[in-house]
């Protein structure tokens, strides 16, 4: 079997330098079928400047239809795939429909739910379009405005609203939670099911609150909580802002902390360079039940050369996590208890939490157990079979190196019902993810895969514009030019 021995590959592997960061910012309120709004376009306006000013890439939107909002987030989510950091905001009408999150384009015509469903982009179609993001992934909607169809949709299954858009707090309606992925943040202008206020002045209280905060220097996190705080201030306590996701445990700045930002995924490192006011808002955060301040806090201790290092209250810190559900924290305490590291050795211990964050989806420790039953390890009888199932889960979740193992799988026919088309898909989209150690081997020593798999990756690279050469599975220049393009290198 051929699997890669060669390349048993870090859960935090090192990141091509990217496009940095992307945004899509989308303002719409000149309505031709439903009530205008005056605040989205300049709000939208004052967030795109403010962006632009803090080093993002910026593309605009402004009172575009249906047709036009769709062509430009699926080009978005093209440019995004080698982006660091994706965020998209709009404003403008949104609803809830059975569930779902839907932005009104201004060209609708809506007099059903399907219409709007047919019509409408939803709130997922946001999160797919950030998702390719190599470390962070950002959605923010101002947009839990009022029902603007006039009662022509089915109340049953959408919340009604009451109240105006002059500032005035409605009863119910707004836009249903989200569920977004592991490493994704969405930020509501209110909490779900509650209605956002247009404010009187020239932004939305929500807009101007990220206008003045983006800029500052402050964990992504605790940069929103900022904003909470801001606009329950000057609303009166009216409107909260909330957020939603799972982050990764790697901080991260949207402006200045260059050095965290960039540190290739080297968790506790990144975390020891937090400012110590933060860190005292961490702290807090902690007391307060908040797993990812645990887990950053812990990461802080377990760098041996940061004067806090301290792998036993990491620990402590790591379990605290664990226990309030965070499956990070579970793969990292099964890391030192592998390690006996700040606890006692324990095989058996790091074993049960590897398959507990595995279960709650974390993808990389479902890619070490695919290695740990691959190979034979904590007590486990080597089962290829089972490998297999955990590194295609892994693989389905985006896990770089999972990605590349289970095309090598596919590739040396162990994988059923899956040939050559399948493992250069796996390939193609492990390039993308930016991770250095997969782009190196396909680079490099291209032929460890068969001549069919080459060949279509040749025809996948092909397929999104980066090749026009001969399919031939020869991994000359044109070839070369292209692997590079696709992940991210520009010549």
């Amino acid at each position: 079997m051929r699997l890669l021995l060669i390349l048993i590959l870090s859960a935090f592997p090192a990141l091509a330098n990217a496009a940095g960061k992307v945004a899509l910012v989308i303002g719409l309120g000149d309505y031709k079928n439903v009530v205008k709004l005056d605040n989205p376009v300049n709000d939208a306006r004052g967030i795109a400047q403010t962006l632009d000013s803090i080093g993002f890439e910026v593309t605009t939107l402004f009172d575009v239809t249906a047709a036009e909002m769709r062509a430009a987030v699926s080009d978005f989510a093209f440019r995004a795939e080698i982006a660091d950091l994706a965020l998209i905001y709009y404003a403008g009408h949104g609803v809830e429909v059975q569930g779902q999150n839907f932005l009104i384009p201004i060209d609708a015509e809506v007099t059903s739910n399907r219409d709007v469903q047919r019509i409408a982009l939803s709130l997922d179609d946001l999160l797919a379009a950030v998702d390719g993001a190599r470390q962070m992934r950002v959605v923010i909607l101002d947009s839990c405005r009022n029902d603007p169809f006039g009662g022509a949709l089915d109340l049953e299954a959408l919340q009604p609203v009451t109240g105006d858009s002059t500032g005035t707090r409605g009863t119910g309606g707004g836009l249903a939670p989200p569920s977004p992925d592991r490493g994704t943040m969405v930020a509501f202008a209110a909490k779900d099911g509650e209605v956002a206020l247009d404010g009187v002045g020239a932004h939305s209280p929500f807009a101007q609150a990220l206008i003045d905060t983006l800029p500052r220097q402050v964990e992504i996190s605790l940069m929103f909580r900022q904003v909470r705080d801001r606009v329950l201030s000057d609303t009166g306590n009216l409107q909260e802002p909330h957020t939603y996701g799972s982050l990764s445990g790697v901080p991260f700045f949207l402006t200045g902390g260059a050095t965290v930002q960039k540190a290739s995924w080297n968790p506790d490192t990144a975390w020891s360079e937090i400012p110590r006011d933060q860190e005292t808002q961490l702290a807090s955060l902690a007391e307060q039940g908040d797993t990812r301040s645990m887990v950053g806090l812990a990461y802080m201790r377990l760098n041996a050369v940061d004067p806090r290092y301290a792998p036993a209250d990491a620990a402590g810190l790591l379990q605290r996590a664990a226990d309030g559900g965070s499956a990070e924290a579970m793969f990292e305490l099964g890391q030192l208890y592998e390690k006996g590291l700040g606890v006692i050795m324990d095989d058996a211990r790091a074993l049960e939490l590897y398959r507990a964050a595995a279960g709650l989806g974390f993808a990389d420790a479902l890619n070490d157990l695919g290695f740990i039953h691959f190979q034979g390890g904590l007590g486990v009888t080597r089962d290829p079979a089972v490998a297999l199932d955990y590194f295609e889960q892994a693989a389905n979740l985006r896990q770089p190196q999972a990605m590349y193992n289970f095309a090598a799988l596919i590739d040396d026919g162990s994988v059923a019902g899956k040939g050559p088309e399948q493992a250069a898909t796996y390939l193609y989209r492990a390039l993308r993810t930016g991770a250095q150690d997969v782009f190196d081997v396909v680079r490099d020593r291209p032929t460890m895969f068969k001549a069919e798999t080459r060949k279509a990756l040749q025809r996948k690279l092909a397929e999104f514009g980066f090749y026009a050469g001969g399919i031939d599975g020869d991994f000359g220049g044109g070839t070369q030019k292209a692997i590079r393009a696709a992940f991210g290198l520009s010549e």
